[in-house]
């Protein structure tokens, strides 16, 4: 869908693009006009995406969220493509590692925080200057439903997603003087790769915790550009539990344990 003459062409940088979240957003990002910076460690997956989407309305590179510096010149090279604007950056990349904490190898939870922390802090760190320059643009990063409340065999996956959410709070108050907005997306059960197999179909038909497409999440990023809203809980009732674990968090914990809740993700990428 090509922009009207004369009207700026917008732009959108997605890590983890070549899956799940990631790739509904490239495109439905594109199918509206925008133009796409699609970054992951999956070559093939770009490679694919580009073949899809079209070499005019998408760039790709492999990008290793957590190395700054690669994060940086991957920045640098979107800048020209992109005719100098960020409206939108999508720190969605993240791995999921799980089972009991005291039996994981501290490698896997190490990695979890290096991709789904670090790797945020790294993409806003070094985007800050094209968002400032960008008029109305928009930070946004994916947290998950265990930012609600610590979830048994991801505790380290929910730790960093309560750290993004937190940094998102404040964030949007101290980049309101550079004209940025802040928000995340808070999902429940998405059909990604980092669920295990079986998940899926396993999962309650209604509820919270049903299963929902990747497509939903790609229009809560449409949705928020338009917005100023903060926290995205897709599916909706997600606000609840986040309410509730607020409010009561000791009833929230024993329910958990009473539903013998223990969820361990495939070691695949969001």
């Amino acid at each position: 869908m090509p922009k009207p003459a004369g009207e700026p062409r917008k732009s959108i940088f997605i890590t983890g693009a070549t899956s799940g979240m990631g790739r509904e957003t490239a495109r439905l990002f594109a199918g509206k006009g925008w133009f796409v910076g699609a970054y992951d460690v999956n070559e093939l997956g770009l490679r694919d995406l580009q073949e899809e989407l079209g070499a005019e309305n998408c760039l790709i590179r492999r990008l290793d969220v957590t190395d700054r510096a690669d994060f940086r010149d991957a920045l640098d090279d979107f800048v020209p493509a992109a005719g100098g604007r960020l409206d939108i950056l999508f720190n969605n990349a993240g791995i999921g590692r799980g089972g009991p904490f005291d039996q994981q190898p501290f490698e896997d939870i190490l990695a979890v925080v290096q991709v789904n922390l670090i790797g945020v802090l790294n993409g806003i760190y070094e985007a800050v200057p094209l968002l400032k320059a960008t008029p109305n643009s928009l930070c946004f990063t994916t947290s998950s439903s265990s930012a609600t409340f610590g979830i048994p065999g991801i505790a380290v996956y929910s730790a960093t997603k309560h750290a993004v959410k937190g940094l998102t709070e404040a964030l949007s108050i101290e980049f309101r003087a550079y004209g940025i907005r802040v928000a995340d997306v808070l999902p429940g059960l998405i059909d990604t790769p980092i669920l295990p197999p079986g998940a899926v179909e396993a999962a309650p038909k209604e509820g919270m915790f049903r299963a929902i497409p990747p497509i939903e999440v790609a229009k809560v990023v449409w949705e928020a550009y338009h917005s100023d809203k903060l926290h995205w809980f897709v599916p909706e009732e997600i606000a609840e539990l986040d309410k509730a674990s607020a409010l009561t968090p000791e009833v929230v914990r024993d329910q958990i344990a009473a539903d013998g809740l223990f969820f361990k993700p495939d070691a695949g990428e969001a």
